[in-house]
This record gives C-alpha cells, structure tokens and sequence, in this order.
C-alpha cells in the first residue's frame, strides 16, 4: 500500500487531540522527506534539511514549508497528510536533531 493513503488512513483514525506519533513521524522524515532530501537529508532533489542547513528557519516558518510547500519547486505541500501539530512536531526534530 502507498505510504501516503497509510498516512492519510492514520490521520482519519487518530483524534484530532492526540500526541503526534514520533516514531511514525521520525520514519516519515528519514524516509519519505529522504526520498527528495537524500537518506542522511544532506541533499538530493530537494535541499540539506540537516539542523545547519536550517538556520534561517523557526518552527513556525518550517512548520508552514512542510504543511504548505514551495511554489515553483518540486517541495509539495503535506498539509493534505499532516495535521499542524505533526508538522510541528517535525519542524522541531530537522531544527533539533543532532546533526551527526
């Protein structure tokens, strides 16, 4: 099965309420925004999504990249698959994680 309609089908069946799924949302980082980002996220199609690279962003203004996208750039928007705390969430964990 896709792994957006998996996405998508946890989304509809976790209340609005609930506390993000980090293990889900970290496999969605390394995989997913990998698959655009290269596997370590050092770059591919898509830019270095490595806590350096992303100085120029606060939680808010990557949250909004995540849910919204990049006109004109391949970064599509993920707001169709993610609610805005599972963006959050991300946006935090490119922001904090250790760069190593």
């Amino acid at each position: 099965m896709n792994r957006a309609l998996v996405i998508l089908a946890l989304a509809a069946a976790t209340p609005a309420w609930a506390e993000p799924d980090a293990a889900a949302l970290e496999r969605l980082v390394l995989q997913d925004c990998g698959s655009c980002h290269g596997l370590t996220l050092k770059g591919g199609l898509g830019p270095d999504i490595r806590t350096g690279a992303l100085g120029h962003h606060d939680n808010d203004s990557l949250a909004r990249v995540i849910l919204d996208g990049i006109p004109g750039t391949p970064m599509p928007p993920w707001r169709p698959l993610l609610s805005e705390a599972e963006a959050r969430w991300i946006a935090a964990y490119l922001l904090e994680r250790d760069p190593g």
